[in-house]
């Protein structure tokens, strides 16, 4: 049995449908405060257990007979971290550590955890490796760090391997767009599509590597299944950079077009640059990203456009 925690949610959903697809029992556990049901239709044959990873009870009922755990529930929101600073503490912080608690007592063999890029705050110009240091500019961005620390260390007390995945910046269908902490692509897309001038928070020249939903869960799937090292850190990412103006420029081309964006203050705990290296997760796991960026945002935007006609007054919704 395999647990994916946050498995109703925006990356958990399509991972768990990857899974079930291959004929794996798969049990989700999701409080569905963001993850949506209809995230698992497609999916056939899915556990799911309803709560939250903040009641230690809760995940150690969930952990029982599981031998892969891949845990995506957070509150992965760097402003939201500012403004509810205990919520998101409560969620990322000592929710990961019942993941770990849970684990050891369930004699899971592997936990697969989704970290952030965020750890690394700003590094410059150059692709950050997984022995950059560490400066967390976010609460949001100590609290990954934290979970790292905590499944690493009960992992080598008690006998499950952890593997930590960073991701850079996911985009992809089913991203919510409804929330003031949306992901930028979820946000420009909604913009667009209303022909509405969206919002850059800064100049736009600050840099993200986004990668595609799929080739995040190629790299979930390989942590998960491949022999690996225990403490194991992986930057999950392209390789590239863009910054936010070439990104709203790439979207709006999909759009046939759309508003200049306008220019907001810059939020606290932003990283201006953020680009990193791959070499590690390609040598060990094998990891390539498949999806290009024109593609990926082309997937995304026909999601979204399909979205808004199915949710539109006349709609299928």
């Amino acid at each position: 049995m395999i647990l994916v925690t946050g498995g109703a949610g925006f990356i958990g959903s399509h991972l768990v449908a990857e899974l079930a697809a291959a004929g794996t029992p798969v049990r989700v556990l999701d409080d569905l405060s963001t993850g949506r049901r209809e995230n698992l239709a497609g999916a056939r044959g899915v556990e799911l257990v309803e709560g939250s990873i903040v009641d230690l009870a809760t995940v150690e009922r969930a952990c029982q007979g599981v031998t892969t755990l891949y845990h995506l529930a957070a509150c992965p929101s760097v402003p939201r971290s500012f403004d509810e600073p205990a919520f998101c503490h409560a969620v990322n912080a000592t929710g990961t550590l019942h993941v770990a608690v849970a684990a050891a007592r369930a004699k899971v063999r592997r936990v697969v955890f989704a970290s952030s890029c965020a750890i690394y705050g700003d590094a410059g110009e150059r692709a950050v490796d997984e022995g950059a240091p560490t400066n967390p500019k976010s609460p949001y961005a100590a609290q990954k760090l934290l979970g790292e620390h905590y499944l690493a260390s009960y992992g080598a007390a008690h006998g499950f391997t952890a593997v930590a995945l960073r991701f850079f910046n996911v985009y992809g269908p089913r991203q919510d767009p409804g929330s003031p902490y949306s992901g930028v692509i979820s946000i420009f897309c909604e913009r667009l599509l209303r022909r509405e001038a969206a919002t850059i928070h800064g100049d736009g020249q600050q840099t993200r590597d986004f990668v595609y939903v799929a080739d995040v869960v190629q790299a979930l799937r390989l942590a998960g299944e491949r022999d690996v090292a225990h403490g194991s850190l992986f930057n999950v990412a392209t390789g590239r950079s863009r910054s936010l103006l070439e990104l709203h420029a790439a979207l709006a081309r999909q759009a046939g077009g759309g508003a200049v964006p306008s220019h907001g203050p810059a939020r606290a705990g932003d990283i201006v640059r953020s680009a990193a290296s791959i070499a590690r997760i390609a040598a060990t796991l094998g990891y390539a990203a498949r999806i290009g960026f024109d593609e990926g945002l082309a997937r995304t935007f026909a999601w979204y456009r399909e979205r808004a006609a199915r949710t539109a007054p006349g709609g299928r919704a």
